[in-house]
């Protein structure tokens, strides 16, 4: 009876060697994880280094790729944003659109586009208007030829419009404040409209980008209008051009531009630069702001609303635009 009993002291004596087996701590996955602060500020200043580093070198190897493959290299990748994921919608014309055509061959500044008259537009803003406001307006002066600064001397929009009309002016242009820094431009095609408000944003004057306002010329600057898609966009683009002179004096290498992106239209005056045949800088003159649009009427301050914005109705979409 003895070889059973040894036979069991012996299986007590096996289990009793066997480890324990405890669970391991799960690996980090995401930066977040991490609760030392310093930690993971470091970890993620490191991922973004690494990131930006491959981001060069595939850059780099790209450009090699296309300079020795020539003409056989593959296309440029397209920039993955929101504005190239735009929705289309019936309201997007195309350049050559006979029936756009038509229409702008008889609306309202049909007769600036075939240079029947030459632009003279009338600036002026609120009453008591801030020194930032005085010096915006001075700035859009220089900018825009054939301008005439003028003060409001507390005139309704009303009559000031007749009295710009019968002197002449073609267009109206009066810069709203608040808080002391401009954030509004109504600009009113005479004499028969339309009229439209701008929230203005992002202010720079010439001084506040490091440029002196005397480096700009008395040349006729040269208007770009780039990426107004729709009928909307077309005649709010069209208002913005007709307040300059439609023959620019490219001895000035002078530039504006209006330049829209998810309807905010981005304005920019800069001047050529051109350091030898091939190579060509853009050197930025002030000022500098941005523009979106709040409503567009059909008259000169009267008339009926073609489009407003209304925001909690109209923006559904990020990817939905309207200029």
């Amino acid at each position: 009876m003895a070889a059973p009993s040894e036979e069991i002291e012996i299986e007590e004596t096996q289990e009793e060697i066997v480890p324990e087996i405890r669970p391991c701590k799960p690996a980090r996955s995401n930066i977040s994880d991490i609760k030392n602060k310093n930690k993971r500020k470091k970890l993620c200043i490191e991922l973004k280094r690494k990131k930006r580093t491959e981001k060069i070198k595939e850059k780099k190897d790209r450009k090699k790729e296309a300079k020795r493959l020539g003409d056989d290299a593959p296309p440029k990748k397209q920039p993955h944003t929101i504005e190239s994921l735009r929705e289309k919608d019936e309201t997007m014309v195309d350049d050559e659109d006979d029936e756009l055509e038509q229409e702008e061959a008889t609306d309202t500044f049909a007769s600036y586009f075939s240079k029947s008259y030459v632009p003279k537009v009338l600036v002026t803003c609120s009453d008591n208007p801030h020194t930032k406001s005085i010096a915006f307006i001075r700035e859009l002066c220089r900018m825009i030829p054939n301008s005439q600064p003028m003060w409001r001397k507390r005139s309704s929009i009303n009559k000031m419009i007749k009295r710009a009309t019968a002197n002449g002016f073609t267009d109206v242009v009066i810069v709203n404040e608040d808080k002391r820094i401009p954030n509004g431009l109504l600009v009113v095609h005479l004499p028969e409209g339309p009229t439209a408000l701008f929230r203005l944003s992002n202010p720079k004057l010439c001084k506040e980008i490091h440029r002196d306002h005397k480096e700009i010329s008395g040349h006729r600057p040269e208007v770009i209008l780039n990426n107004f898609k729709t009928r909307l966009g077309r005649v709010v683009a069209r208002m913005l051009g007709a307040l300059f002179h439609y023959e620019p004096e490219f001895k000035g290498r002078r530039a504006c531009t209006f330049h829209n992106q998810r309807d905010y239209i981005f304005f920019r005056h800069h001047r050529y630069e051109f350091k030898n045949q091939e190579r060509v800088k853009l050197r930025e003159m002030g000022p500098r702001f941005t523009l979106r649009l709040q409503w567009l009427q059909q008259g000169a301050f009267e008339g009926d609303y073609e489009w407003a914005l209304k925001r909690h109705e109209m923006e559904t979409s990020r990817r939905k635009f309207f200029l």
